[in-house]
């Protein structure tokens, strides 16, 4: 991390130094082309003065003074023309070469935060289960002792079947090899069977359901699937055990709005936009307490607009964030 900093830091510093010296050159040839432009008129100027005396041709004298100087602005408006051009294509092009530059190291510096974080989310739930299968294996262990050691493996499972559906759904996405497959459902129904998931998995959280019945759409009922353990994950991952979590579903007018409600530490004003990006994460990769590995929220965000609907996050009054998926009219299904 410290190294793409500094890399970072050094092509921008180059990038700076290569455009004030373009942009120096140029000045520095506006100015030499001016000073030749005006010791050229001088020069015929002065011609003109040896060669014609005013006083006895006056006329001749004015009109070819007039033109030396109408030649004379001709050449500087064509100097100031060509090099106002060429500064704004210079300007232009290397705008968008530090857009491209700063994107590229940008996304490098994503994809190894990617990595760091995904090798983290595959060993943690491999080595906790592998730990808890041996403990069965070589230990004699009471009902529920062996009970609590199943759930905790089931969880870590689940977790990786979280992770791979991700990084998988949100390849195909992109690619387009994912072949969607819409269809009428109860999003009502859906909404409380990942929320009771939730709570076997969970027991020790609680969850507020505010749920309203039919609430149909059309859509895939995997992605949205998906969609919702994301969500929900995500306001497990960041809400205290002793907070609850807000699960809300109802209509207004000609929108069906999905709700999770968390009362963790927020999201900053500023990052509320750079959530949904992909591999985007709060902090620091190295010193990041929390799990997970930047896709989620993308891939709500992918599937919200897969389903011609807005995602959105906002404070919530308890503090924490509330995020909503807004279903737009054309989406929501006849009854």
């Amino acid at each position: 991390m410290p190294d793409n900093k500094r890399r970072i830091r050094l092509a921008t510093t180059i990038y700076w130094l290569l455009l004030f010296y373009i942009v120096a050159a140029l000045v520095w040839w506006f100015i030499s082309l001016e000073k030749q432009n005006r010791q050229m008129t001088n020069f015929k100027i002065s011609q003109l003065n040896s060669a014609i005396d005013s006083s006895h041709k006056p006329e001749l004298y004015n009109s070819t003074l007039s033109k030396i100087q109408q030649e004379h602005s001709r050449n500087l408006i064509k100097y100031t023309s060509e090099g106002t051009i060429f500064l704004l294509l210079t300007l232009i092009g290397a705008a968008f070469v530090y857009r491209s530059v700063r994107r590229h190291f940008l996304l490098q510096q994503q994809l190894q935060n990617f990595m760091m974080a995904v090798t983290h989310e595959l060993k943690t739930p491999i080595s906790v289960a592998r730990l808890n299968l041996e403990t069965l294996q070589k230990h004699h262990l009471d009902i529920d002792k062996q009970r609590k050691l199943i759930r905790m493996t089931l969880e870590e499972t689940e977790r990786l079947n979280t992770l791979t559906n991700n990084i998988l759904i949100s390849s195909q996405l992109e690619g387009g090899g994912y072949t969607t497959s819409k269809e009428e459902l109860d999003l009502s129904d859906l909404f409380k069977d990942r929320i009771h998931n939730f709570m076997q998995r969970y027991p020790e959280r609680k969850f507020m359901e505010f749920v309203e019945n039919d609430m149909d759409v059309i859509g895939d009922p995997l992605l949205l699937q998906l969609l919702i353990n994301n969500l929900l994950e995500n306001a497990i991952k960041y809400s205290p055990k002793g907070k609850p979590i807000t699960c809300r579903l109802n209509q207004h007018s000609a929108k069906i709005e999905l709700q999770v409600i968390d009362e963790g530490p927020g999201i900053p004003y500023t990052e509320k936009k750079n959530v949904f990006k992909k591999f985007y994460r709060l902090g620091d990769e190295t010193t990041r307490k929390t799990q997970g590995t930047g896709l989620g929220l993308y891939l709500c965000k992918k599937i919200a607009e897969d389903h011609d609907a807005e995602i959105s996050v906002t404070d919530n009054p308890s503090g924490g964030s509330s995020f909503t998926v807004s279903f737009k009219a054309d989406v929501i299904a006849d009854s």
